[in-house]
């Protein structure tokens, strides 16, 4: 049985491997893109997500959500599709440079959207470390140059609202349920699956008929790990930490989009990279150690306000 702190560090991992996984998938999400279509590219991650998913937990026996649950399930699935949808979109119209800055609002949005759904706010430097992580992001990507937002940053912009909202929703709505991650996951990439093949339509099978081997393989990257692995990791951590510290954690994304490019594609990195990069992770995990510290305070006092004894009212005199 893993004590808390190290069940905490295996979380903390676990969601450091799913930003890198999604760092990686940039690259593969903009060749994709470029090669069947935005639509099709989207529609194919989530035909071999949910077909995946679908056969483990077949395997697994695992459980589908009823009532509430599949409804809360179905919700978290179209708002999955919209963030996928439109950070696909944004990348194939914008440059890696200013989606990497842009998506990474996220982080900011997600605590002020928690503090509001929970009524209580986290420290100020935890708000400070996010501040920062933001700052770092835009050190590390500044080496291209901004430009003023075109179409596709407004959709990149519009996919870290929407993914704050998911990942504040997705902690809010699924903890204490009984409903397993598996099965949950499954509705999700199911919906997100039916929706983006609506969009796609005829498109759909005349991309998939032209694929090259390279698209294939970042097609089932996309799918396989980027979708099925990340997404079910997500959710099983946000039920056993919060929603703020798992966006922190996954907004060192950009850090490991950088690390790709620059092994793959090539891209070169300054002083300015590597100072953006360090600033990221340090930030990561300072603004994890506050919130974990506060948590674990309004933990101890609720369960000093829940041992305190009663106190017995004074007798009313009668007569």
């Amino acid at each position: 049985m893993l004590s808390l702190h190290h069940r905490e560090r295996a979380i903390d991992l676990l969601l450091l491997i799913v930003a890198a996984v999604w760092g990686a998938s940039f690259l593969s999400a903009k060749d994709l893109a470029a090669e069947a279509g935005v639509a099709s590219a989207v529609a194919l991650r989530f035909l071999i997500a949910a077909a995946a998913l679908g056969a483990l937990c077949l395997i697994r026996r695992a459980r589908l959500p009823r009532g509430r649950g599949l409804a809360i399930a179905a919700l978290l699935g179209c708002s999955q599709a919209a963030v996928i949808g439109l950070e696909t979109a944004g990348v194939h119209l914008t440059s890696a440079t200013n989606a990497g800055v842009l998506i990474s609002l996220s982080l900011v949005l997600t605590p002020v959207l928690e503090g509001v759904a929970a009524r209580r706010w986290l420290p100020r430097a935890y708000f400070v470390a996010a501040v920062a992580a933001v700052v770092g992001t835009l050190l590390l990507v500044s080496q291209g140059g901004l430009r003023t937002p075109t179409l596709g940053d407004l959709l990149v912009i519009a996919a870290a609202v929407v993914r704050a909202v998911h990942v504040t929703a997705s902690a809010r709505l699924t903890r204490g349920r009984s409903d397993g991650p598996w099965g949950i996951v499954l509705v999700q990439l199911t919906v997100c699956a039916l929706l983006s093949c609506l969009v796609a339509g005829p498109e759909l099978p005349a991309a998939v008929g032209s694929l090259s081997a390279a698209g294939w393989v970042d097609a089932l990257f996309l799918g396989l790990l980027c979708s099925v692995f990340a997404f079910v990791v997500q959710l099983w951590a946000v039920q056993r930490t919060s929603a703020s510290r798992a966006s922190i954690l996954m907004g060192t994304e950009p850090v490991w989009a950088l690390a790709f490019g620059v092994l793959i594609a090539g891209e070169a990195i300054g002083v300015l990279g590597v100072v953006g990069a360090v600033t990221i992770l340090l930030a990561a995990f300072a603004g994890q150690a506050v919130e974990r510290r506060h948590r674990r305070a309004i933990d101890v006092e609720a369960g000093a306000a829940a041992s305190a004894p009663t106190p017995v009212p004074p007798a009313v005199p009668t007569g």
